[in-house]
């Protein structure tokens, strides 16, 4: 792929959105803990963080790199663009090693590593867009009966988890609240696709705030988007970041591929091979996705574990405290031993 001049700013906005957002999530979280030591918390229903400063930062620095992000599709090719959001993820698990002492170990690492691929697998062998001339040429894309039974099923499923899986193992399953994030994001990925043709028309002369299909979209566009923040604070109040940041990504990379095939009809056309690859890459997300669950399994257990090892320890003063996560389960244990 060439790099013209419109490639190369689409190129350093699409790296900018991926430093922001990457660090947004971290921010948002110590602003989460922050106030959860004053109220309730995000993931058990709490609105204090809205009160956090530091909340405010990180959520300011996620608007800064989704409009960066937004700008870039008008520059670069979406083929260029979306693999850079993998980005994002490593800012995150760096940010997260120095600044929340939250560890990923090597299986985690791993995982990590398959997410990432099998995104960039899926999107290098994607179908590039069709070219959009107008707002009303996406209404009736978005009006086409495959894309309307795919609102349809994103709508349902999206009820079903919030009713019921929610309040049932919302706090205990990373897929449900991250699920509920990226179905809602890949019908707002369809909205800013509109958005940003309009706009783009718009400034080249051809109004298209006229038209009311631009303001639906808009509506949509922001209905998603505050569902999406909402259950991410949620997700990262409950989950490890390192854990939240990549299957967030994969799900909704995922998402925004299979919307757009349906709505663009992108399969059609492509050959048998390029296919092959979208689904082997599909594969490897899946399988990663699995391995990210199993870290976060075993790194809840091992704070545990490694406070009963110094509880049970005859020479208890020691301890090497350094290399225990949650000293206070040590003491507690430690007390109740004697009572």
């Amino acid at each position: 792929m060439s790099f013209s001049k419109d490639n190369v700013i689409g190129f350093g906005l699409a790296l900018s959105s991926s430093g922001f957002i990457g660090a947004s999530f971290i921010i948002k979280k110590k602003g989460l803990w922050k106030a959860g030591t004053s109220g309730v918390r995000a993931g058990h229903g709490g609105y204090t963080y809205l009160f956090e400063p530091l909340w405010w930062l990180g959520l300011f620095m996620m608007i800064v790199g989704e409009v960066a992000n937004f700008v870039a599709y008008a520059f670069a090719p979406a083929i260029l663009v979306t693999p850079l959001g993998a980005l994002s993820i490593i800012v995150s698990a760096v940010l997260a090693h120095f600044m929340l002492k939250e560890r990923l170990n090597k299986l985690g690492f791993l995982g990590c590593v398959m997410c990432i691929v099998g995104s960039v697998i899926i999107v290098v062998h994607a179908p590039k867009e069709h070219s959009v001339t107008s707002v009303q040429e996406i209404w009736n894309m978005a009006t086409q009966m495959a894309f309307l039974l795919y609102v349809g099923s994103v709508l349902v499923l999206v009820s079903i988890l919030v009713l019921y899986f929610a309040p049932l193992c919302g706090h205990s399953n990373v897929l449900v609240f991250t699920g509920i994030c990226s179905l809602m994001g890949s019908l707002s990925v369809m909205s800013v696709k509109a958005l940003g043709i309009s706009l783009k028309l718009t400034f080249e002369g051809n109004n298209q705030l006229l038209y009311p299909e631009t303001w639906f979209f808009t509506v949509v566009l922001l209905t998603c988007v505050i569902t999406q923040m909402n259950y991410l604070n949620k997700a990262l109040d409950t989950f490890n970041t390192v854990v939240v940041s990549p299957i967030y990504y994969v799900m909704f990379t995922t998402l925004t591929i299979l919307a757009s095939v349906i709505m663009f009809k992108d399969w059609d056309g492509q050959d048998g091979a390029a296919i092959i690859s979208e689904i082997c890459g599909f594969i490897v997300v899946v399988l990663g996705t699995i391995l990210l669950q199993m870290t976060k399994e075993v790194m809840e257990k091992l704070p545990s574990f490694k406070a009963g090892l110094c509880a049970g320890n005859s020479d208890f003063l020691k301890c090497d405290w350094d290399d225990v996560e949650n000293p206070e389960e040590v003491l507690l244990s430690r007390q109740y031993s004697y009572t």
